[in-house]
C-alpha cells in the first residue's frame, strides 16, 4: 500500500514539473511578444505618477475581475447546495462547492500578490515595465482559466495555471528587487 502511495506521489509530482516547465516556455514567450510587439501597437504611457498609477489602476481592474468571478461561483453554489446554504461559518464546504472555495482562495491570495509587484515595478522602472504589466494581466487569466479547469483533475494537472498565474509575479518581484538594488547601489 504504501509503495503504491509513493509511486503515485512521483507520477504526479512529474506532471506538476511538466506543467510547470511548460508554463515557463509559455510565459517567456508571452513576455518576448509583449516587449517586442506591444510598444508598436499601442502608445506607452507618460512617465507621471498619475499615468503610472492609472495603468496599474486598469491592470489591477483586470485582475479583481477574477476574484469576483470566484465570488460568483461560491455565492452561486451556495445558494443551490442545501450542504452549504448556511455559509462557512457553520461548516465546511461540501464536494459540490469545494473546488469553486479553492479556486476563489488562491484567487484572491494570487491576487494580491500580483497587483503589489506590478504596482512596485511601474513606479519603479516606470513606462518601461508596461510591456510586462500587460502581458502579466493575460497571463492571469490564462492562469485562472487553466488552474480553474485542471483543479478536479489533481495537482499535476492544475500545476501549469498555478504556475503561470504565479510567474509574472515572481518575474515582477525579482525586477523590482533588481530595481531597487540598482538604485541603493548608484
Amino acid at each position: 500500500m504504501r509503495r503504491t502511495i509513493e509511486t503515485n506521489l512521483r507520477q504526479e509530482q512529474r506532471k506538476i514539473y511538466r506543467g510547470v516547465a511548460a508554463a515557463f516556455i509559455f510565459c517567456a514567450a508571452i513576455f518576448g511578444a509583449a516587449y517586442l510587439f506591444l510598444p508598436g501597437f499601442i502608445r506607452l504611457p507618460s512617465e507621471d505618477f498619475q499615468s503610472l498609477l492609472t495603468c496599474w489602476s486598469v491592470a489591477s481592474l483586470f485582475i479583481v475581475i477574477w476574484i469576483m468571478i470566484g465570488v460568483g461561483m461560491v455565492s452561486s453554489g451556495r445558494r443551490r447546495s442545501p450542504e452549504d446554504v448556511r455559509g462557512s461559518a457553520y461548516s465546511a464546504p461540501s464536494p459540490r462547492i469545494a473546488v469553486q472555495v479553492a479556486f476563489l482562495q488562491n484567487t484572491l491570495e494570487q491576487s494580491v500578490v500580483a497587483m503589489f509587484t506590478q504596482l512596485a515595478l511601474i513606479l519603479l522602472l516606470g513606462s518601461m515595465a508596461m510591456p510586462l504589466l500587460a502581458a502579466s494581466v493575460l497571463l492571469f487569466a490564462v492562469g485562472r482559466v487553466t488552474f480553474l479547469i485542471g483543479y478536479p483533475k489533481g495537482a499535476g494537472a492544475r500545476s501549469f495555471g498555478m504556475a503561470v498565474t504565479a510567474i509574472p509575479s515572481l518575474t515582477a518581484f525579482v525586477i523590482a528587487v533588481g530595481a531597487v538594488i540598482s538604485r541603493i547601489w548608484h
